[in-house]
């Protein structure tokens, strides 16, 4: 009985959980590195209500912008 209480708390438990994960949007054919594809990037995620939060080149020399949007977050990558 104790078993099955137990299991009832965690299922409850995880329905309640809300998990949200970031998009990861891994594009080998979306060239980051053209400024005309980030600035098209750019449009296209302003008019969507997206805010561009963050551009950097991490350690694997990949090129990362990210976006959110209310407590969304999409996350593009492109390596070189």
């Amino acid at each position: 009985m104790k078993k099955l209480q137990l299991l009832s708390a965690v299922l409850i438990f995880l329905f309640t959980i809300n998990m949200q994960a970031d998009d990861i949007i891994v594009n080998s054919d979306l060239n980051l590195f053209n400024p005309d594809v980030r600035k098209c990037l750019l449009e296209a995620s302003e008019q969507e209500g997206w805010e561009l939060k963050s551009v950097y080149i991490n350690a694997d020399d990949e090129l990362i912008m990210i976006f959110d949007k209310d407590n969304n977050s999409r996350i593009y990558k492109w390596k070189k």
